[in-house]
């Protein structure tokens, strides 16, 4: 009787040249032989069936605990090749009734009161520091950057990305900043330094926090620039000329989108600019990848604008500007996997084999996820008044060709120390 997963494969794989190797030694090539040769092996017969069951959780779970092994090839040209067939060729009623199963756990979860925030933020950004040390340019920017103009290595694209944020925040000396998921500091101390700004830094990170306030005495700018450790939901500052949010609104989670942008609101003075840099997608996806949302990025949701707009125009902002970047953070995650990879024996003494392979995976399948399932950047420039924001985009241009001569004559970045 012809397995599950066979069968699956069978129908899905018409394009490409890919052999897979069962637990009972047959081996079986599909596709038309076009582009490299892959070659997959799938060690035993109990993560056969797993993945004939339910491939969006149990493909990456059998990868991570190598019972599923690419003898030739990357992972990211396997699962471009599953892609590029159309995954769904190759779906059977089971595993339409997990993915529904999924949506449906995933969606209650999003709505339920219990705050997990903390929980969910220290889940993937309480690693250790080392880890990221790894693979991320030199200030640590953990999303994506702006290969713009083309040929920008790492480090310059993501100078790049903080020139082009700033540029949107149209800031001046002496304003008050927030930033919304202050990472390990590198943005407010750009801006700070930039722009002559002072800059409040918010986190559940309670290592990022510790990385930050040490980046910030080395840098000497403790006069400038403070991080909290602090949910945005809490706040009762006083409110500030700009905000910026980069990489958090992922973590947000669809049901919290009409008291985010509510909060934003009452944190923004009248006459204030925020800038929103967040992931999405063309379509509404109803739920994180299963194995997303278990192993990296738990209780992580990327939005439609469909989903995210009528929040924004609910809190009453003004939607002065949409840009989006389609293929910038394909481009970030093949440079982090390529350094990721490079870095494999730093990465299984700090850890194990398991999880390097588990982080090959994530960045292998996110990569994916730009180039063939639709994901994109995009940016919200948001006011609460017209007036606050130039009737042209002209001021882009001019603001960052000032700050990329900042950035020319910026003293150099202090290592971070472990």
């Amino acid at each position: 009787m012809v397995s599950a997963l066979r069968a699956s494969l069978r129908r899905l794989v018409h394009k490409g040249n890919l052999t897979v190797t069962y637990p009972s030694g047959e081996t079986e090539t599909l596709g038309d032989g076009a582009g490299p040769p892959i070659i997959l092996r799938i060690m035993d017969s109990a993560a056969e069936a797993a993945i004939g069951r339910d491939p969006g959780l149990a493909f990456g779970e059998m990868y991570m605990d190598g019972r599923v092994i690419l003898e030739q090839g990357d992972l990211y040209d396997f699962l471009a090749l599953a892609k590029d067939n159309g995954l769904e060729r190759g779906a059977n009623w089971q595993n339409i009734g997990m993915a529904l199963y999924h949506v449906a756990r995933q969606q209650l979860r999003s709505r339920m009161p219990v705050n997990r925030n903390r929980h969910n933020v220290a889940h993937h950004y309480d690693l250790s520091g080392q880890l990221f040390s790894l693979f991320l340019d030199e200030d640590w920017q953990y999303s994506c950057a702006y290969f713009h103009p083309d040929g920008l290595d790492l480090d310059e694209a993501q100078r790049a990305k903080k020139r082009h944020i700033a540029a949107k925040l149209l800031l001046e000396p002496g304003q008050r900043v927030l930033e919304v998921g202050s990472g390990w500091g590198g943005m407010a101390m750009t801006l700070a330094e930039s722009s002559g700004v002072d800059v409040t830094g918010i986190t559940l990170s309670e290592e990022q926090l510790k990385v930050s306030r040490a980046r910030v005495q080395a840098r000497g700018l403790v006069d400038h620039v403070r991080f909290e450790l602090q949910d945005y939901r809490t706040m009762t500052a006083r409110p500030f000329d700009r905000i910026v949010s980069v990489g958090m609104f992922e973590h947000v989670g669809i049901g919290n989108y009409p008291g985010f942008f509510r909060k934003m609101h009452d944190l923004l003075r009248p006459d204030g600019v925020m800038v929103l840099h967040s992931i999405g997608q063309v379509v509404k996806p109803w739920a994180t990848n299963p194995w997303i949302e278990k192993y990296i990025f738990p209780g992580g949701y990327i939005p439609a604008l469909s989903e995210v707009l009528p929040a924004v125009e609910r809190a009453g902002f003004f939607v002065r500007d949409i840009e989006i970047l389609p293929m910038h953070y394909a481009h970030t995650l093949r440079a982090w996997r390529q350094r990721f990879l490079a870095r494999r024996d730093e990465v299984v003494r700090l850890y194990d084999e398991r999880f390097f392979r588990m982080w090959e995976f994530y960045l292998a399948g996110s990569e994916t996820a730009f180039t063939h399932d639709g994901h994109f950047i995009f940016q919200l420039q948001l006011s609460r008044q017209l007036a606050s924001v130039p009737f042209h985009r002209d001021y882009l241009a001019e603001r960052e060709a000032v700050l990329k001569v900042f950035d020319a004559n910026r003293p150099p970045l202090e290592p971070i120390v472990f």
